[in-house]
């Protein structure tokens, strides 16, 4: 199967803590891993360095006022960047779990490269999770990304993963809205993670404010009519084919018929938690063309905004239950 993690020379820039991942690429890790042994063991273990870049202009080398983002691993020209730009390098990025994992709030859980080098990520597991309705448990993460893109900044997220389906959503640990602003940094100043950890503080409250969304979720039913509704307008139909008329994206009618079968159906059946955890199964289980698509899409692209309206549509429609 095709997929996106980065390998190089034959050996995959992946490490894993746990469970084989999907493609069953990387190199599996113990537990109690430290931060800087995951680096090393996803092979991250690479600086990135600005190198002045020119355009040849009738034989006479011309400054661009940009630069070329060269790999140390390789000397692979990642982007290119402009002057301002400050790097953040993998070790950097690694150390801010240091504290963290030192004081067993933490665990390593997966790292690893995508889009050849460009997106580096760690998640650690923080040692916080919550059951309900009779088993359905419920992880905390924080998911780390550095890109080495221009235009990108580093993102810190709060990232709940439901057991039983290992379905995600990345949330905003900053403010009280799901789709308020993420820790974001700007590769226009240098990355101090002592900083960004003042921040980090609420993450638990973060998960408590989830776990009270989905013992609410979980307490109010839909009917067919609401069901289908709620479907539409997550899965709206981009264009119609025939104007006036009320249609059904395919997406929405795939939903409707998996509902019951997904994999923890059976906790809080036949309510809005049900139908959200439909639509987190499907971004990260059935839309896309590879598990890696996926992924990416789930963290960093259009699934990732789409999951956390589905949140805050599934609470609109169970308040009016």
């Amino acid at each position: 199967m095709a997929h996106m993690i980065e390998v190089v020379d034959g050996f995959a820039h992946m490490a894993y803590a746990g469970e084989t991942p999907w493609h069953g690429l990387g190199v599996k890790v113990p537990n109690d891993v430290s931060p800087e042994q995951m680096l090393q063991a996803a092979k991250l273990d690479w600086t990135v360095t600005p190198v002045p870049a020119f355009a040849m202009i009738n034989g006479v080398e011309t400054s661009v006022n940009r630069s070329a983002l060269v790999r140390s691993s390789d000397n692979k020209i990642l982007d290119v960047i402009t002057n301002d730009w400050e790097p953040c390098q993998n070790q950097e990025a690694f150390e801010f779990f240091n504290d963290f994992v030192a004081a067993g709030d933490m665990e390593m859980h997966t790292a690893g490269s995508l889009a050849d080098g460009r997106i580096v990520w760690a998640l650690a597991k923080v040692n916080d999770s919550f059951e309900l309705f009779g088993g359905d448990k419920v992880e905390s993460f924080l998911l780390f990304t550095n890109p080495h893109s221009y235009g990108q900044s580093i993102d810190i997220r709060f990232t709940p993963i439901r057991v039983v389906c290992n379905n995600t959503l990345t949330l905003a640990i900053q403010g009280s809205s799901l789709n308020s602003q993420v820790v974001k940094v700007s590769h226009r100043r240098k990355f101090d993670g002592d900083a960004v950890k003042q921040t980090l503080g609420i993450a638990k409250d973060k998960l408590a404010q989830y776990k009270e969304m989905a013992a609410f979720l979980g307490q109010k039913r839909y009917t067919n009519e609401t069901l289908g509704e709620y479907f539409n307008r997550v899965f709206p139909v981009i264009t119609s084919k025939v104007e006036g008329k009320k249609e059904v994206s395919k997406n929405a009618k795939i939903a409707l018929d998996i509902i019951n079968q997904q994999p923890g159906a059976n906790f809080a059946e036949g309510t809005w938690w049900q139908a959200f955890n439909t639509v987190t199964f499907m971004t990260d289980h059935v839309i896309g063309r590879t598990a890696d698509a996926r992924l990416r899409s789930a963290w960093f692209g259009q699934n990732r905004t789409l999951k956390t309206n589905a949140l805050e549509t599934a609470v609109e429609f169970a308040e009016a239950a």
